[in-house]
């Protein structure tokens, strides 16, 4: 079980089908194993081998997923890095993976300049692109497309990878702390992407386009599900809403992944009526929970199925899918809609529960919030060189999530809020994302985020912040207050709200709370009241 098994099936049963398509550039199958193939003789060339380290930062580009095929057919193990970190975060990120290979786009070569002293043990590095990055005579440079034009190599001496074997580090952002390089193996990722290719049900008639980033997991799944069963892969550099759309109509695609912040701007673009989408059957949404008007939005504006999928970096990604049942098939369009927008069912191969302190399972009656945990093929062996970490997340081979759900009575996971981000208000839990999908039923909102603030009197008091959509300049904090108590109980509505015109997000495109709260929270030394 390993990343050569994808892409040898579509070589030999796809080689003339058009592939990749990156902009105006266009590889079928056979030209893609081409390319990678004398990527591959590139690495060997420079002594790089099975258990060797290179990483990489690049926005989604066809070379992107280049590099992680070559790289993983040989065993080399690759560090998609997060550009819009700052380049000491980058720097700590490739030292302690201990990569010996920099893949590095031209757009980022300022801040290549900035790493690249602080990284001692990087001994080459590949420009991808046009232009220059200034670097010391030790250090090797090379032309990205140069490497890829030798026309006399094969998928030759392909080592033999076991379901063991690392393929993937991704680091954690590194916001609490020391980031933490997650251990991906090929049995991980492959047996994710197998389990994608059933509950997706992905074929070769398949179209994707890549517009969540590829450094990150929530995409970088569908490189090896949609390889695999022959599909077409279409790259969007950088998330825009307007030219995802495009592309979607002009490519016909048929299906993506995105973090619900993306999904919300395209459906509120004031172009999204300009485009057609007749070939899209499925728009998926991971990272973060969906609240439930947005996604009766989508499949009214898209006029295609929704699916949630949910997990995290630690899972490969996927725990869960939304996907209903049969006997949910004659329920009202609402319920349905209901059902789409929780977190969902166990993903195929994953044992999932919700359990109470005490590791017991919750009663599955939608009421009672536990933490989820999980086991399975999917989950990591842990963090790089990090066991103490390690051994906090996984115990007796259970990953522990951090996430608070319910279980309804289907059988279907609801996430209810982040440990973390629960707010305690007056001795009541309030959870944010229930707080969340009232403001989302208001015509006027276009984004929102719940978190709790200081209150000298409650503790904690749950507050929002919201972008407005364009010409609900006038709408009011006591206005969304007063809609909020319409709608739950009047603990659960916000006590204050600011408005913004547009919320902070991380390198994957999810709203960051983080940095919103902090400012309520700085000089305190507990994060609660």
């Amino acid at each position: 079980m390993n990343l050569w098994l994808s892409l040898n099936k579509a070589l030999t049963l796809f080689p003339e089908r058009e592939a990749l398509v990156d902009g105006p550039r266009r590889f079928t199958y056979r030209q893609f194993g081409e390319r990678v193939a004398s990527l591959l003789q590139f690495l060997r060339s420079i002594g790089l081998k099975k258990g060797s380290v290179a990483a990489i930062s690049c926005p989604n580009t066809a070379e992107f997923m280049e590099v992680y095929y070559a790289c993983g057919i040989e065993g080399i193990i690759l560090v998609p890095l997060n550009y819009r970190l700052a380049s000491e975060e980058l720097s700590e990120i490739i030292n302690d993976a201990g990569a010996e290979l920099l893949f590095f786009h031209s757009q980022f070569s300022e801040c290549a300049k900035e790493i690249l002293p602080n990284c001692p043990e990087v001994k080459h590095l590949v420009l991808i692109g046009d232009g220059n990055i200034e670097t010391t005579a030790s250090l090797q440079k090379h032309k990205y497309e140069t490497l890829c034009q030798n026309k006399s190599a094969r998928f030759d001496r392909i080592p033999y990878l076991s379901a063991d074997d690392l393929a993937h580090l991704y680091y954690t952002s590194g916001t609490t702390g020391r980031p933490k390089g997650v251990m991906l193996s090929h049995g991980n990722v492959m047996f994710n992407a197998l389990g994608a290719i059933a509950e997706l049900r992905l074929c070769d008639a398949d179209t994707w386009i890549h517009a969540a980033p590829l450094f990150h997991l929530a995409d970088a799944w569908a490189t090896f599900a949609i390889t695999w069963v022959g599909g077409k892969h279409v790259f969007l550099a950088q998330f825009n809403s307007r030219e995802t759309l495009k592309k979607i109509s002009e490519e016909k695609v048929t299906l993506t992944v995105l973090v619900p912040t993306m999904l919300n701007a395209m459906v509120n673009d004031p172009d999204v009526a300009d485009f057609g989408y007749d070939s899209l059957r499925m728009l998926i949404t991971g990272g973060s929970p969906i609240a439930p008007e947005v996604v009766k939005r989508v499949m009214k504006t898209f006029g295609c199925e929704y699916v949630q999928l949910y997990g995290m970096t630690e899972t490969s990604p996927f725990l869960t899918v939304s996907c209903p049942k049969s006997e949910h098939k004659d329920l009202h369009e609402d319920k349905q809609v209901e059902i789409r927008a929780k977190t969902g069912r166990p993903y195929i191969g994953a044992e999932v529960k919700v359990v109470r302190p005490d590791g017991e399972e919750v009663e599955c009656n939608g009421l009672e919030v536990g933490e989820i945990i999980a086991r399975g093929p999917t989950i990591t062996r842990g963090y790089w060189k990090q066991p103490e970490a390690t051994a906090q997340a996984i115990k007796d081979g259970w990953i522990h999530t951090g996430d608070l759900a319910v279980v309804d009575d289907h059988g279907y996971i609801n996430i209810v809020d982040r440990k973390k981000d629960m707010i305690i208000s007056g001795g009541e839990n309030v959870y944010s994302t229930e707080v969340e999908y009232a403001l989302y039923e208001h015509t006027g909102v276009a984004e929102c985020a719940v978190f709790g603030i200081p209150d000298e009197r409650w503790g904690e008091s749950v507050h929002a912040v919201v972008v407005r959509k364009p010409g609900n300049e006038n709408l009011s904090e006591e206005d969304l207050i007063a809609f909020v108590k319409d709608r739950l109980a009047k603990y659960k509505a916000p006590r204050s709200i600011e408005f913004m015109t547009e919320l902070p997000k991380t390198g994957s495109g999810k709203i960051y709370k983080k940095e919103m709260r902090e400012k309520y929270w700085s000089g305190r030394v507990k994060q609660v009241n």
